[in-house]
């Protein structure tokens, strides 16, 4: 006779993405049945079974927005960033794009060996493998040298997510532990918690679906005065055949002085990895799934918010004066980076904002090339991209290159349904008759797998991008929703980086085939009946 099944091995057993949404609204009428108690209001949160978000409003340009549309007004043209996020000018000189998982890697690597003052990485997960016992050796050896010498400057910080770097019993945070037990005061490690995994969700849902509900997605590795702005995990697919984007900005001190602000201010509201594999939070944090939901978000918001608005200010200030001096050599200031960044469960919404702005400015003659490695546009940013006069050309991953293709148990019909949500798309597009402005397109590479995102814009009559989004947002319901997320604008008039967008954008295409009516008519594109009515329900989880 088998053994009888506990009460949590069987809620584990029957679990999916769906039930979450259930154990979710339970778990935060009872936290705000508590929180009433105690005398304050929580936050609400992000809808978690159906999209509310409101119809995308038309923002209104102000004068000059409009300006010059060929690359010498290219800066000019996105200036209006500078009014609502940081505005940091660099030479494109500096700004290099990396094309492959293995330069990524190599690159980390030499940076980390010569880092003398900080390495700081954020990402989802740090992966178990050789490749990442190999990355972590990188640390050592640099904080060992640094040690010798007598200084002990380098510091390390990592920051990663407490759910997904948890999982297993070797993880991202065995991996760590010894550089922690044998660097202390060198070395951090931070994790970040969503406040809305807590009460009797938390108690209920099993590991990796725990993921769902929210995590830290911010991918920035950043070394002295350089920094790589990513899409990609510290993982060794990410460092063999798992194609993303990464951009390497060379001896930019504002942008890493910025990033690595940012990053240690998420991780003063996460929790603290100790020597002994315990966390614990900053002496006065509010604890993110412990204490009050709204308490938490309040102080969260509060300190990284310090960072974007500081850094604003003083390059407002720093722009003035050398508008005045008029220092500038040709080609110094030839690039601007803004940073964007989007935390909406702690009330950011900056990077939503200003995306929503470039889809609504985005007009006829000009070519948005859009891609995601999971193609789950948001109500408003479909209604955008349809709605607008620009031509979109849109890439995802096929099914065999989808992350989650050949999965075992229920993630092994993710592939079907994002079919499933590409075929409404084309089918919302044709029956609006917009087939010649909108295209589809399926990244196909044997033995590969995609995860590239961002965007390339080409104004008017120009046959190069002047602009591009890199960084973790996915364009999806979670990255506006659930995660956490950075991305950088880059917009340029230096030519040779635009000629770098370009080639970007242009290998990616390459490796793509354009959906048709009979895309959808294969074989392996069939869906399962379950697969179409379970989709609306677990699509604002992946």
């Amino acid at each position: 006779m088998a053994a009888p099944m506990t009460w949590r091995r069987l809620v584990h057993s029957v679990y999916s993405p769906a039930i979450a949404g259930v154990f979710s609204r339970i778990s935060d009428r009872l936290c705000r049945a508590q929180d009433r108690r105690r005398g304050s209001a929580v936050l609400l949160l992000a809808p978690l079974l159906a999209e509310t978000e409101p119809a995308p409003r038309r923002v209104s340009r102000p004068s000059g927005s409009a300006g010059a549309q060929g690359s010498d007004g290219a800066c000019t043209h996105f200036q209006w960033m500078a009014e609502q996020v940081p505005a940091f000018r660099v030479p494109g000189a500096h700004v290099k794009i990396l094309t492959s998982p293995d330069q990524f890697y190599q690159a980390m690597k030499a940076c980390i060996r010569t880092a003398q003052r900080r390495v700081v990485m954020a990402s989802l997960y740090l992966g178990t493998g050789l490749l990442e016992q190999e990355l972590v050796d990188c640390m050592e050896e640099a904080l060992q040298h640094s040690k010798e010498d007598g200084s002990a400057d380098l510091k390390v910080s990592i920051l990663l997510d407490y759910t997904r770097g948890s999982r297993g019993q070797v993880n991202s945070r065995t991996m760590l532990l010894p550089l922690l037990q044998r660097f202390g005061p060198q070395m951090r490690v931070s994790l970040y918690h969503t406040p809305d995994l807590r009460g009797l969700l938390r108690l209920l849902v099993p590991e990796r679906f725990n993921e769902t509900i929210g995590v830290q997605h911010i991918k920035v590795y950043l070394f002295d005065d350089s920094v790589i702005i990513s899409g990609a995990n510290l993982s060794d697919w990410y460092f063999t055949n798992r194609q993303d984007r990464y951009m390497l900005l060379e001896n930019c001190r504002e942008v890493a002085d910025f990033f690595s602000d940012l990053v240690e201010a998420v991780g003063d509201v996460s929790l603290q990895l100790q020597p002994d594999d315990s966390v614990s939070m900053l002496e006065g944090m509010v604890h993110p799934y412990k204490g009050n939901r709204q308490a938490f978000s309040a102080a969260a918001r509060k300190r990284i918010m310090e960072v974007v608005s500081a850094a604003r200010t003083r390059q407002q200030l720093l722009q003035h004066r050398s508008e005045e001096e008029e220092e500038e050599g040709p080609g110094e200031g030839d690039t601007w980076v803004f940073p964007l960044v989007q935390m909406k469960p702690l009330g950011i919404q900056v990077d939503e904002q200003v995306t929503r702005r470039l889809l609504t400015d985005a007009g006829p003659d000009s070519t948005v090339y859009l891609t995601s490695g999971y193609f789950n546009l948001t109500r408003a940013y479909m209604a955008l991209v349809l709605g607008t006069g620009a031509s979109y050309r849109i890439l995802t991953a096929s099914p065999e290159v989808n992350g989650f293709f050949g999965a075992k148990g229920v993630a092994g019909a993710i592939p079907a349904a994002y079919i499933h949500i590409a075929r409404q798309f084309y089918n919302r597009v044709c029956q609006l008759g917009q087939q010649d402005r909108v295209h589809l397109h399926e990244y196909h590479r044997p033995q590969w797998t995609f995860h590239a995102k961002g965007l390339w814009y080409y104004l008017q009559g120009q046959d190069r991008p002047c602009l591009t989004l890199i960084g973790s947002p996915n364009f999806g319901y979670r990255s506006v929703h659930r995660d956490l997320e950075a991305q950088i604008a880059i917009v340029t008039e230096n030519e040779a980086l635009q000629g770098q967008l370009q080639e970007e954008q242009e290998r990616l295409y390459r490796r793509s085939s354009e959906v048709s009516d009979s895309t959808f008519e294969r074989p392996d594109r069939y869906v399962k009946l379950w697969v179409k009515l379970v989709t609306p329900l677990i699509k604002n989880f992946f």
